[in-house]
């Protein structure tokens, strides 16, 4: 695919799109994702796997409450990654994450990925080039492993905030009663490394796009989650999935009570 270069990139809705009429659009493409995820997890033959990678306040949380979160809660998971613990260190960088890779019929929702591997680790310069280079190539071959044994198809959301925007939903959450809870003083120091994060995202999507990133425009959380929403509903219908039947007796007539 082309390379992506994100300073080349957008990060607000197109300014023709009409925001009340995309807004009625959604509610009509949640209740279709409503029923395709019951038809997932009925059909029992496919998996997929959302990876949402963003900096600091891109808004990633409310992607997963506002997208993911009226679906029926047996057929979604969310799963956070955060620092690794003593354990996860003590092996190797997709340990942890493997263990948390879609069963059949179930939707996967990665809040960060394996991807921070390859990102604050680089940025932060805890392990060096040749590492780096190493878990492109590892983490390609485990999307490779999930996508070609377990039938899991992967769609990658880079969520493409400005530092403005950045930095004032993070000022928000010092301002805001009901934010307050998600202040982090580190969030600060981490959103002033803005460009070094972007160079560090140009890279990756360089290098780990065999299976292609979505670049979303954050600045807008209404175009945000109404473009993640309606390449999920795609994605699903593409599978052509089909509710099980009753098997056939001797006759081969459907089994009927």
């Amino acid at each position: 695919m082309p390379s992506i270069r994100l300073a080349d990139i957008p990060t607000t809705a197109p300014k023709k799109l009409d925001k009340e009429q995309t807004k009625e659009e959604m509610i009509l493409i949640l209740k279709e994702l409503d029923e395709l995820q019951n038809l997932l997890y009925a059909e029992h033959k496919h998996s997929l796997l959302v990876v949402l990678q963003g900096m600091d306040a891109s808004g990633k949380d409310g992607v997963i409450r506002d997208v993911f979160g009226t679906m029926n809660p047996m057929g979604v998971l969310v799963q956070p990654f955060k620092a690794p613990t003593a354990q996860e260190a003590d092996h190797d960088f997709l340990w942890r994450i493997h263990q948390h890779a879609p069963a059949k019929g179930m939707i996967q929702v990665f809040n960060r990925s394996h991807y921070e591997d390859v990102l604050v680790q680089r940025v932060h310069k805890w392990v060096d080039e040749d590492v780096i280079t190493k878990r492109f190539s590892a983490i390609n071959d485990f999307e490779k492993l999930l996508r070609d044994h377990n039938s899991t198809h992967i769609l990658k959301f880079y969520l493409h905030v400005s530092p403005e925007a950045q930095w004032s939903r993070l000022e928000e959450r010092t301002q805001d009663p009901r934010k307050m809870w998600k202040y982090n003083e580190k969030d600060f120091a981490e959103a002033k490394l803005h460009k070094k994060y972007q160079k560090a995202y140009d890279d990756v999507f360089r290098h780990c796009s065999k299976i292609p990133w979505i670049i979303v425009p954050a600045d807008h959380n209404w175009y945000k989650e109404y473009l993640i929403a309606k390449t999920v509903r795609d994605t699903l219908k593409s599978l052509k999935m089909k509710f099980p039947r009753l098997p056939k007796n001797k006759n081969n007539q459907d089994v009927k009570p």
